[in-house]
């Protein structure tokens, strides 16, 4: 089968023009795609290797600290080393159990944290809400890892 002769003479124009469409430069085809330079959290340190802890403390007894966002759960305001919980025990509770804030002067646990993930009502907290620190947390004197703007919410200033 013979091509027509305009086709003859512009498939290579063609194949190249295609080529270029689709990302296939054969100019650059040659030359290796340069190193991603990434710099993470870790610094270089390989993943079977810890980094030295940060150099800050936690800080201790003070008042309830301002939330900046509506749903943000509230900071812990007191450390919490050494504290346990575990699946039997969560020493949160030796105080902020409804049973024991009158007599510890703590902040009672949210109705929420009584609640399925379903809506049914429990008399006990419920599994979701049992491990406090997965959204609590205590406050630091620690500097931010990476810069940031965040603002306050407009409604919580």
């Amino acid at each position: 089968m013979k091509l027509p002769a305009l086709l003859r003479r512009t498939w290579p124009l063609m194949l190249a023009l295609s080529m270029f469409a689709i990302g296939l430069d054969p100019a650059r085809a040659a030359d290796p795609p340069a190193p991603v330079k990434l710099e993470g959290l870790r610094q270089g340190t390989p993943l079977n290797q810890d980094n030295p802890p940060a150099n800050h403390r936690q800080e201790r007894d003070h008042p309830v600290g301002d939330r900046d966002f509506v749903q943000m759960p509230p900071l812990i305001p007191h450390t919490i080393s050494g504290y346990q919980i575990t699946k039997n025990f969560n020493k949160c509770m030796d105080c902020h159990a409804w049973q024991k804030t009158k007599e510890s002067g703590a902040t009672k646990i949210s109705v929420t944290h009584f609640k399925t993930r379903d809506g049914v009502e429990l008399d006990t907290v419920s599994p979701r809400r049992y491990f406090c620190t997965q959204c609590h947390v205590p406050q630091s004197d620690a500097k931010p890892l990476v810069p940031n703007t965040y603002e306050r919410a407009k409604g919580m200033k």
